[in-house]
């Protein structure tokens, strides 16, 4: 059986993040079958890149300890990409499963980064 995963296009990396099961998670994969999703992000704090969706999902906040690599649905219409550790009410989206932390960093760079969200089938 196959399960859909989200591919996050970063420039010339292409990362991989299994997602939540989740009510929030559901409807970030509804719109990307629509289309994909171009997101442009900005650094916030040295710990994240954020970004607004263009619309509000479904939130399932609760105290969460995000670590690098984590997916947050922050406020309802922010898509942040942890690449340090932080603890706040946050919605669980998923997690990038093949970079590292230190690598992450890397391919998101310093300053603004523009991603594209996708769903791809993984067997």
């Amino acid at each position: 059986m196959s399960q859909e995963k989200l591919i996050i296009h970063v420039g010339n990396h292409s990362l991989t993040a299994k997602l939540e099961e989740n009510s929030s998670a559901a409807a970030l994969k509804e719109l990307l079958r629509e289309k994909p999703l171009t997101i442009h992000m900005r650094d916030y704090a040295g710990m994240e890149k954020v970004g607004d969706i263009g619309r509000s999902l479904p939130t399932n906040d609760r105290p969460t300890h995000a670590k690098p690599c984590d997916l947050i649905l922050y406020l309802g219409s922010s898509f942040v990409i942890y690449y340090e550790p932080n603890s706040w009410n946050f919605t669980r989206l998923g997690r990038i499963e093949n970079a590292a932390p230190k690598e992450l960093r890397a391919i998101l760079g310093h300053g603004d980064v523009t991603v594209t969200l996708e769903l791809s089938d993984s067997e």
